[in-house]
């Protein structure tokens, strides 16, 4: 089987243009390998935290986006303790801010796309 991903360098800046064209605002909070690092995408609106959308690799080998919405309740993990778990977890990875006016909708489309 072939994998057709991007490199996550082109894929992260197709991400971040989209974004912007949209009139949000993209972050990159952390730059990791090219062309194979894995990509999460933090997803805001206003400046509140929304949750992480990320890709995965799934039980038949293919990857698909997956959104994890953020958590209130006691005890659940702070942004800052997520970014710092994922940093010290693949030191590859790429983090990308996204402060976004429909969170929904972009949620929607890029798990449907990938």
């Amino acid at each position: 089987m072939s994998d057709e991903r991007l490199p996550t360098h082109l894929e992260a800046a197709a991400i971040m243009r989209r974004v912007e064209a949209e009139g949000g605002f993209a972050t990159l909070l952390r730059k990791g390998d090219p062309d194979r690092g894995a990509l999460a995408l933090i997803i805001s609106k206003r400046g509140e935290f929304w949750g992480i959308l990320e890709r995965e690799l799934g039980p038949h080998f293919a990857y698909s986006w997956a959104f994890k919405p953020a958590t209130n309740s006691p005890g659940s993990d702070t942004l800052h303790d997520l970014i710092a778990r994922r940093e010290r977890f693949d030191p590859d990875s790429w983090l990308i801010e996204l402060d976004i006016a429909e969170p929904e909708r972009f949620i929607a489309e890029t798990t449907r796309l990938g």
